[in-house]
């Protein structure tokens, strides 16, 4: 209890407040936009769409040259986000290990609080934590992906398909390839969430209220371009 109660004390009141209204508005959007996207087409619902289409056409192909390749381009943006956000973890780890003079850069912020070197330490940290949590979920978006192209390259061929005595063989394919490509895509699309919202965490250093600010512009910026952007309306325009 005692413990609990000195963990409580590192940061003032603002701060404790700041810090459940970015981890709050950040879960709470996550599962917003799950739910929203069941009533209205998200970007990545509707491109989900579009990718269970793209499983479907591929069965009608000999050749699934093009499709390989198309899959393994998709790996490439986790795989180039991975490889930054390892270098920001490096330079947060550094920071952490030279906070003295980390205070004096963040001291030189116009607006920017002052605070000790423990809650300096503190935000840097959670400042990691975010980063750490997008590279495993761009890492995992990059396997994912890679396992869809392992349904295309063992995908029956188009005859195959055509003697099947199950007439939803094709469709269930599909659907599963699609499905997995799919779950590819919603893991990069956390790690890209998880970016964004790091914006607002570097706010936290100049003020509690710059990072409340911050997470809920964040937010909108998110909703607008997943729910109300131009190439969303593009995606559902009818073929």
């Amino acid at each position: 209890m005692d413990f609990l109660l000195r963990v409580i004390q590192v940061l003032p009141l603002a701060d404790w407040l700041a810090l459940g209204v970015f981890f709050a508005g950040w879960v709470g959007y996550v599962r917003f936009a799950k739910a929203r996207a069941v009533r209205r087409p998200s970007v990545l619902a509707s491109t989900n769409r579009i990718r269970q289409e793209w499983m479907l056409q591929t069965t009608f192909r000999d050749n699934r040259i093009v499709d390989a390749a198309v899959s393994q381009s998709m790996a490439t943006s986790p795989s180039f986000f991975a490889s930054t956000t390892i270098f920001i973890i490096g330079g947060l780890i550094a920071a952490v290990g030279a906070t003295d003079k980390t205070a004096e850069m963040v001291q030189e912020l116009p607006f920017a609080a002052r605070t000790s070197m423990l809650v300096l330490d503190l935000k840097l940290l959670v400042l990691t934590g975010i980063f750490v949590h997008a590279f495993f979920r761009f890492t995992w978006s990059m396997r994912q992906y890679s396992f869809g192209a392992l349904l295309i390259g063992s995908a029956p061929s188009p005859k195959d398909f055509e003697r099947a005595e199950d007439t939803q063989l094709r469709r269930r394919y599909a659907e599963r390839a699609g499905r997995v490509m799919g779950l590819g895509a919603e893991t990069f699309n956390d790690g890209l969430r998880a970016v964004y919202m790091s914006f607002a965490a570097v706010l936290w250093f100049l003020s509690p209220l710059a990072m409340v600010v911050g997470t809920l512009a964040v937010i909108w910026v998110l909703y607008r371009r997943e729910f109300h952007s131009d190439v969303l309306s593009l995606l559902n325009e009818p073929m």
